[in-house]
């Protein structure tokens, strides 16, 4: 596949196509994490996103049918890493011309989510996304038209560096015209109340999921990139505001009122000890995607299930 990471796209036993990032990509090992966060969080606030999982790819599939290495540089490769990746289906299912990479102004502006652009800008904000927002087009094959699927998380949090840089020009999506349909704040309802109330235990469950190898084992890095996620769910207001302000004019259908915006009151939480538990495979490709929460379990959602 195209892009920094050099991810594959491989047919995993579940019957699917996933596109697959590698621990040894030559952005960073973090961007494997980013991605789970990323993805997990975008879907809990109602984005249209790819189904996220981990996929374990065998040493034997690396190095055969051809071998895949990872090009780290000049004069410089090496083979792709086995293991525990991370994966998102492919968002044309099992037919690549149902999913288009580009759309002009006009096609855009009749996407069947357009209104899902402000959605991805409040949480591009909130995650600090430093990459520009990437997005595929999935045809609808019975009622025609496309509809946005935003892929690629992993400039989050600043790919491996876990920090926020907060620039106005950051994570924002090329084409303005899809920003078309914001009118004030109002536009950026309901993500970005969900974002201000997101619940903090939420948060710390998708963390928790993640493989420690995916982060070197630094569970501090990753508790500290969590409570700064949590601390920033009230600044999100702000940061979209600065990008209105910028010299971009990037709403230019928003009627702008003199109206102190306050944030939403965020209650305290307590980080708790769930440790997820990794399952292993032994076919070639073996998912394992993160279970939903049910009601006589609330903490399930932190479980992986193959």
């Amino acid at each position: 596949m195209r892009g920094g990471s050099q991810s594959r796209l491989v047919l995993a036993d579940d019957g699917n196509l996933w596109i697959v990032k590698f621990k040894n990509n030559p952005q960073h090992l973090r961007v494997l994490a980013n991605e789970l966060i990323g993805t997990q969080i975008a879907d809990a606030i109602g984005l249209s996103v790819p189904v996220s999982g981990i996929v374990d790819v065998s040493q034997s599939i690396i190095e055969t049918n051809p071998p895949q290495y990872m090009d780290l540089g000049p004069k410089r490769r090496e083979l792709c890493s086995s293991g525990l990746q991370f994966g998102s289906q492919f968002a044309g299912g099992m037919i690549s011309r149902q999913v288009d990479e580009y759309l002009a102004d006009e096609q855009l502006l009749n996407a069947r989510n357009l209104e899902q652009f402000a959605g991805i800008l409040v949480f591009d904000k909130w995650t600090g996304n430093t990459d520009y927002r990437q997005v595929v087009y999935r045809r609808n094959g019975v009622e025609r038209g496309y509809s946005a699927v935003f892929i690629d998380q992993g400039g989050c949090f600043n790919l491996g560096e876990w920090t926020f840089q907060d620039a106005p020009l950051k994570g924002i999506f090329a084409q303005k015209c899809a920003y078309s349909s914001v009118t004030g704040w109002g536009s950026f309802e309901p993500w970005l109340s969900l974002v201000e109330q997101f619940d903090p235990q939420s948060l710390w469950e998708i963390a928790e999921a993640v493989p420690r190898e995916w982060y070197a084992g630094e569970v501090y890095e990753l508790d500290k990139l969590v409570e700064k996620l949590i601390a920033r769910r009230c600044r999100v207001r702000e940061l979209i505001g600065q990008f209105r302000d910028s010299g971009k004019v990037p709403f230019p259908n928003w009627k702008r009122e003199r109206l102190a915006v306050l944030p939403a009151r965020i209650l305290p939480c307590r980080k708790t000890s769930g440790v997820a538990a990794l399952a292993s495979g032994t076919g070639l490709q073996t998912l394992v995607k993160l279970s939903k929460p049910s009601a006589d379990d609330p903490c399930s959602s932190s479980r992986l299930q193959v």
